[in-house]
């Protein structure tokens, strides 16, 4: 025993007291066994209160816990799938629906472009019919002038014919008994040579002339004919060259219409692109905010997690060492508790040899 108490004697127990550690020499469980009983006890019954006291904190603490994450909506990622799928569904119906507008109007563009070709040909053609109009008029105006001046040759001519048998009658009253009176009065023989025919003589200059008049009748209306038909073809080139200068130009404008539809429509087009890139832009930042809230949020968590975690170990390292030293502790009461029995064994021993 004396062995035991002087190796015990040099070796300190460290005791966790109240939160602080003490420092007892095993000399002092030697020295007075029951107040070292009485010591223990206390020190057990106080261990004892505290682990009660600790376990009904981690009790409140997993109760507060089980609340917060009752109270805290779960950390499962909202399914938007249904909603990506509905919202695809409107994206394509919208686009379907925009190039279908543009289709539209493309139609109505080509509608207005055949009506103002229709509106030109119309106006062309009201300009033919104006212009016809009015060179039937002229030659009905020409008609009417030549009908008074044919009316008016016919009266003419009656009044000259009728003045020309005027005279002829008169002349025939006047020489009649002028040839009376020189057939009774007169007989003249005359012996002249053989002349020629004056009838004949006037008939040849007759056709001479007649065939010069004819040669230049035929002349001037060849050179006429010839004018006219260089004129007639100059009129049709022209005719041709202002026509395949307005069908040129009809061309031209419908080719420019063509452009500016196709350039209105890829205007329409870049518009619907614009906004459909800025509704998904808008979308996805949308999204994107909603992600990085929930992103912040789970990383408050985790964070919060961690810190309890922390807590948690530490509360844990502590009841550790609590319990490493209450180990200490209860071997040390033990092996009193062993010497105690030993005492009172060889004080019994004794008193029994004694006897």
């Amino acid at each position: 025993m004396k062995d035991i108490a002087s190796v015990s004697s040099k070796r300190p127990i460290n005791c966790y007291l109240d939160g602080s550690y003490c420092r007892y020499n095993e000399a002092i469980f030697s020295s007075d066994g029951k107040e070292t009983m009485q010591l223990l006890n206390d020190r057990l019954a106080s261990y004892l209160e505290k682990v009660k006291s600790l376990e009904k904190e981690n009790t409140d603490l997993e109760r507060k816990i089980r609340e917060w994450q009752e109270c805290q909506t779960p950390l499962v990622c909202t399914d938007f799938s249904s909603c990506y799928s509905t919202t695809e569904e409107l994206q394509q119906q919208i686009c379907s629906a925009r190039a279908e507008n543009a289709r539209l109007r493309l139609d109505i563009d080509i509608v207005k472009v055949a009506s103002d070709d229709f509106s030109f040909k119309y106006e062309y053609e009201c300009g033919l019919c104006q212009s016809a109009e009015a060179d039937i008029s002229s030659l009905h105006r020409f008609l009417d002038d030549l009908t008074l001046c044919k009316t008016d040759l016919e009266t003419e001519l009656e009044s000259l014919t009728e003045e020309l048998l005027c005279l002829r009658k008169n002349h025939e009253e006047e020489a009649s008994p002028l040839r009376h009176q020189l057939g009774d009065c007169i007989n003249v023989e005359l012996d002249t040579a053989p002349s020629c025919d004056l009838n004949k003589v006037l008939e040849e200059i007759r056709c001479q002339y007649e065939t010069l008049i004819e040669k230049n009748q035929c002349e001037v209306e060849d050179w006429y004919h010839t004018q006219m038909e260089e004129l007639n073809k100059e009129v049709i080139s022209d005719e041709e060259q202002l026509q395949g200068c307005q069908n040129e130009i009809i061309q031209l404008k419908h080719t420019v219409q063509a452009l500016e539809i196709d350039l209105q429509t890829q205007h329409s087009l870049n518009t619907a692109l614009e906004s459909t890139l800025t509704d998904t832009e808008a979308r996805y930042s949308h999204q994107l905010s909603e992600l990085q809230c929930l992103i912040s949020n789970m990383e408050a968590q985790l964070a919060e997690l961690r810190s309890n975690i922390q807590h948690q170990n530490s509360e844990y390292k502590v009841l550790l060492d609590v319990k490493s030293q209450l180990d200490c502790e209860i071997s040390a009461y033990r092996r009193l508790l062993d010497e105690e029995d030993c005492k009172a064994y060889h004080t019994s021993d004794t008193q029994t040899q004694i006897c």
